[in-house]
């Protein structure tokens, strides 16, 4: 196994953007075509591209399914595009990111092989990107998924927390009046996949039943399912913590076709 810390300059984002990557070096030789199947991993506001390895034992799970894992800094940006800002992360994650990786890294180029998954803001940027590059990812996996821009539009400034101000929402989406209708809602991007009968990518979510983000992750789930995408849906106990993530990215990969 191996960890192995990437800075790089991105043209997407204008900037060196830091990752690690997990490969299981070992099971190369066994591996068909020679290139492992690979998991993007997005991490949750106020976090970054270590967490994922400081706070599970997603190393170990990787290895023992001879799965790479894939693992950016994407700031607080929820992994949409800020083109104004020379900062297109949905740009970033969707394609920039798996084409760079597949020349670092014997990666498989076959859609069947690779996967985007995310929690909270991490699992928005996982549903939404997966859905839009439907082309690239053939699984996506949300847990806590923060869908926070169904009713967008109606925010104001009045709560102290900066994730649920309106000032905030503006500085990432735009204007607000435009969101529902655009590839920044995901059930805007599921319709559009139904619409066009497009091959949807299988989901997973998952969301624990302390979380306030309970209803949105099962209003999201059917919305998901009314427009023909193939949904495997788990609640259990915990809240918006590490606890219920590190059992669920476990769950997540031995969802994964591998």
């Amino acid at each position: 196994m191996a960890l192995i810390q990437v800075n790089f300059s991105s043209s997407s984002l204008k900037r060196m953007v830091p990752m690690q990557v997990i490969l299981p070096v070992e099971k190369l030789e066994g591996t068909a075509r020679g290139s492992f199947p690979t998991l993007y991993l997005l991490h949750g506001v106020t976090g970054n591209y270590t967490d994922w390895v400081s706070r599970t034992n997603i190393q170990r799970w990787a290895e023992a399914k001879g799965l790479a894992v894939v693992m950016p800094s994407g700031d607080n940006g929820f992994y949409v595009d800020h083109p104004g800002l020379h900062n297109c992360c949905g740009t970033f994650i969707g394609q920039e990111l798996v084409e760079i990786t597949r020349k670092m890294f014997p990666l498989s180029c076959r859609r069947e092989d690779t996967f985007i998954a995310g929690l909270s803001m991490g699992g928005y940027g996982a549903v939404r990107n997966g859905l839009k590059y439907h082309d690239t990812f053939s699984c996506i996996a949300g847990l806590s998924t923060a869908n926070i821009v169904e009713g967008i539009e109606a925010r104001t400034n009045d709560d102290a927390y900066f994730l649920n101000r309106r000032d905030f929402a503006e500085s990432i989406f735009g204007d607000l009046s435009k969101v529902k209708d655009s590839d920044k809602s995901l059930r805007w991007l599921a319709e559009r996949l139904a619409e066009a009968d497009a091959a949807m990518p299988r989901i997973y979510l998952a969301c624990g039943t302390e979380d306030t983000l309970l209803e949105d992750s099962r209003a999201l789930r059917d919305c998901l399912r009314k427009n023909g995408a193939d949904v495997t849906y788990e609640e259990g106990p915990g809240g918006h913590e590490w606890d219920f993530w590190e059992r669920h990215i476990r769950r997540v990969i031995d969802w994964l076709p591998v």
